[in-house]
C-alpha cells in the first residue's frame, strides 16, 4: 500500500521520465517513432536470410518463431540496460531534491514498453503475412508479456543498486545478455540441445515467456497450467528479490553516486 500511495503521488514526475526517455531516444532522427516497427523487422530478415538460408533448421513458419523471440529478447534488454544506468545516470537530481528512486529504474521499463508495443504490432503484421490463423487464446498473451515485465522490473532493481557500488556491472552485464540470448532458443530450435543442457534451459525465465507466446501463435494451443504457473514464478519471485536488494541498498546510494 505504501509502494502504491507513493507511486500514486509522483505517476506525473514519471510520466514526464518516460516522455523523455521515449523523446530523446528518436531525437533528430528522421523516421522518429517508425523505427520502433523497422527495427525488429530489418533485425528479422537479416536473421531470416542468415539462419534460414545458412544453416537450413526444419521450423514450421521461421519468420514467426524468430520475431517472436526476437521482440520479446530485445524488451528484456533494452529496458534492463537502460534501467542499470538510471540511478547513476540521475545522481545530479538525486543528490538535490528527494525523490523515490525506484521511479528511476521503473521509468527505464515502462519506455521500453512503448517500444515494446510497436514491436508487437511487427509481429502480428508478420502473423497476418505468413497466413497463421488467430485464436482465442491470444488474449492470453499480455499475460506472458506481464510476467515478462515484472520479471524485468526486478532484475532492473537489481542491476541498478549493483551498478551503484561495482561500475564494472555494465561491462559484465554486457557480456551476460550475449551468453543468455545464445541460452535462449531465439533463432534455433530447442530439440538441438542435447538432453544434459535441459536443466538450464529450464532455469531460463526468458525460455518459458517467449514458449508461452509461440505455443499460442504457432501451435495455436493453450498453454498446459504448468506454462502459466511457471512464467508467475519467475516473473513474482525475482520482481520481489528486486525491492528487498533495491530497497536495502538505496540507503547508501547518495553516499556513492
Amino acid at each position: 500500500m505504501h509502494y502504491l500511495a507513493v507511486f500514486n503521488k509522483y505517476k506525473f514526475l514519471l510520466s514526464q521520465l518516460v516522455a523523455r526517455d521515449f523523446k530523446t531516444k528518436y531525437k533528430r532522427s528522421i523516421l522518429g517513432v517508425l523505427w520502433s516497427l523497422l527495427n525488429p523487422l530489418l533485425i528479422m530478415i537479416v536473421q531470416y536470410m542468415v539462419f534460414s538460408e545458412l544453416f537450413r533448421w526444419d521450423i514450421d513458419n521461421f519468420a514467426v518463431y524468430l520475431l517472436s523471440g526476437t521482440v520479446m529478447f530485445n524488451f528484456f534488454q533494452e529496458s534492463t540496460s537502460q534501467a542499470l544506468l538510471s540511478i547513476t545516470g540521475n545522481s545530479t537530481l538525486i543528490t538535490k531534491v528527494y525523490v523515490p528512486m525506484y521511479i528511476f529504474p521503473l521509468s527505464k521499463v515502462i519506455s521500453s514498453c512503448i517500444n515494446l508495443g510497436f514491436s508487437l504490432i511487427a509481429l502480428f503484421a508478420i502473423v497476418l503475412i505468413q497466413g497463421l490463423p488467430f485464436n482465442i487464446y491470444y488474449f492470453l498473451i499480455p499475460y506472458s508479456v506481464l510476467c515478462m515485465l515484472l520479471f524485468s522490473i526486478g532484475m532492473s532493481f537489481i542491476l541498478a543498486s549493483m551498478m551503484v557500488y561495482f561500475r564494472d556491472t555494465q561491462f559484465l552485464y554486457g557480456v551476460a545478455l550475449t551468453a543468455w540470448s545464445y541460452l535462449t532458443p531465439l533463432f534455433y530450435p530447442e530439440t538441438i540441445l542435447p538432453e544434459k543442457f535441459m536443466i538450464f534451459m529450464q532455469c531460463n525465465p526468458m525460455y518459458h515467456f517467449i514458449r508461452y507466446v509461440r505455443n499460442i501463435i504457432l501451435d495455436g494451443s493453450l498453454p498446459t497450467m504448468r506454462a502459466h504457473i511457471l512464467c508467475l514464478i519467475f516473473a513474482v519471485i525475482p520482481c520481489m528479490i528486486g525491492m528487498l536488494i533495491f530497497n536495502k541498498a538505496k540507503k547508501n546510494f547518495i553516499l556513492n553516486i
